[in-house]
């Protein structure tokens, strides 16, 4: 299997290049040149695998230079004790037709852990298999949870270091106090005077700054990413869609064959683009529900064909989708475009001077013949928390909510009473003020004892990622405006 850019599709890499590289030069995203199918007699033998069998199954079909035991190594040692159920992302019936897909029983209680506690072995197995001498350097904006999984997941990794951009005031306190207390010696953490978007255009005028990436090759080191735009992060992630359709197969809920809907509450696209794939590669998927919060730009485009990111950018409870540029619609859009890199282009082209593109008719049937978009606002978040709480006694956090919510909205517009899975991102326990205020309980002013008032409310353990963060050393206090991100950068590697 090779690889090509959005914006170049003449190039022809390995996997193991595209996942040390991270982006390509012209700044484009790398995407397979083909997607690999899978049979129906091929998950039938998988109804009855682990969930290690089967992302060993599904990696295989992407990463084919990697042998079967480089495979094996990455994934057995990503998915391990450090997950706090043995069934790694655990599938649980909230109502009738609706399962949650629990993807935060990770090392820092995030979707996220899912992709990057592999991504590191992928990366130094590419370094060692094809003899690169140089060291990695791990450039990443955060908008939340990706930030403290990249940091946890390459943590003391020889070879690497780690530097996360995450938005001063744009996560949530747990979130900022996992990442801020971050320990290893090749890590660092800094602050960014803005929102995410302006994190994340800083992190990409990085990779393609020709005068410091001479100066880095000069010195034996290389960029690249933790972020989903790694085509590294987002392979893993297609592993979870099928073995939650596995888990439903194997405990009787669905027939093999028999399509799901899966919902997905995104706003940097990844999570859901890794059930698109999913979907292209056989994966029976009836239609896939994109979930989007108060910044709908999502919802906006999947409705219209419009995507325009001059609006108002609101800070919500649900952090990690605060984004306005969700960079990893480029993937889909290149596919929408039918592989005409020039097309694509011309609209990111336009998006980066203007501000919006739109897509033509024929490209915009198509996306909502397999997706359908929505959003839930700040109340509505809180309702949803509530109401399902009071109605199943399950405790969801603010994203997973949005979800839920948006869910609940397509089935009454549409009636479908497809069997759903609901993609839930991360523990309640990582939002508890906004969870206890959803279920109507009145919290500590003391953020620590927020997890003990929402561990008594809702009869759950806090999870042990979380406990003891008081008492942790804050070690990272960088602050800097978006255009200052480079000196960050070259303080890093220089120290």
């Amino acid at each position: 299997m090779k690889y090509h850019s959005t914006r170049n599709n003449k190039l022809s890499m390995t996997s193991m290049e595209v996942i040390k590289q991270g982006l390509s030069s012209e700044g484009g995203l790398f995407v397979p040149e083909s997607i690999p199918r899978i049979s129906k007699k091929e998950l039938e033998a998988l109804i009855s695998a682990d969930y290690r069998q089967r992302a060993k199954r599904i990696l295989s079909l992407y990463l084919t230079d990697y042998s079967e035991n480089q495979l094996s190594f990455c994934v057995d040692r990503a998915y391990g004790t450090q997950f706090s159920s043995s069934a790694i992302a655990p599938v649980k019936e909230l109502e009738e037709d609706l399962h949650v897909l629990e993807l935060w029983h990770g090392p820092t209680c995030a979707f996220k852990d899912m992709a990057l506690q592999i991504l590191p072995y992928l990366m130094t197995t590419a370094l060692q298999s094809t003899g690169d001498k140089r060291k990695i350097i791990i450039l990443t904006a955060t908008s939340g949870d990706t930030g403290k999984a990249a940091l946890e997941g390459f943590k003391d990794v020889p070879g690497t270091g780690i530097l996360v951009f995450y938005p001063l005031e744009g996560v949530s306190y747990m979130q900022k106090l996992q990442m801020i207390t971050q320990e290893g010696d090749n890590v660092s953490v800094a602050a960014v005077k803005g929102n995410f978007d302006d994190a994340q255009t800083g992190v990409k005028l990085i990779f393609q700054d020709a005068q410091l990436l001479k100066e880095m090759e000069q010195r034996g080191l290389r960029f690249s990413s933790a972020n989903s735009i790694n085509w590294g992060r987002l392979v893993p992630q297609i592993v979870y869609y099928f073995s939650a359709y596995l888990d439903l197969v194997k405990e009787g809920r669905i027939s093999l064959g028999k399509s799901i809907n899966i919902v997905v509450p995104t706003g940097n696209f990844g999570n859901i683009l890794a059930a698109w794939y999913a979907r292209e590669m056989g994966l029976p998927v009836n239609r896939l529900i994109c979930a989007s919060n108060s910044n709908n730009v999502l919802t906006d485009f999947i409705r219209t064909g419009v995507y325009d990111k001059r609006r108002t950018f609101y800070q919500t409870i649900s952090p990690s989708m605060d984004i306005l540029v969700s960079s990893n619609l480029e993937r889909l859009l290149y596919e929408l475009c039918d592989r005409d890199d020039k097309k694509l282009g011309s609209l990111m082209a336009k998006l980066n001077k203007e501000g919006y593109y739109s897509i033509d008719e024929a490209a915009l049937k198509k996306l909502q013949s397999m997706m359908w978009g929505g959003y839930a606002t700040e109340e509505q978040t809180l309702d949803s928390i509530g109401n399902t709480f009071k109605s199943t006694g399950y405790t969801m956090d603010p994203h997973t909510a949005v979800g839920k919510w948006v869910y609940d909205e397509y089935r009454r517009e549409t009636g479908d009473d497809t069997v759903t899975v609901l993609a839930s991102t991360a523990s309640p326990f990582k939002f508890p003020g906004d969870v206890l205020n959803a279920l109507e309980v009145e919290g500590s002013d003391d953020e620590i004892e927020l997890l003990n008032q929402l561990a008594e409310a809702s009869g759950l353990a806090i999870p042990k990622p979380l406990q003891g963060l008081k008492e942790k050393q804050i070690r990272h206090t960088a602050e800097c405006s978006a255009d200052k991100m480079k000196e960050q950068v070259i303080e890093f590697i220089n120290r």
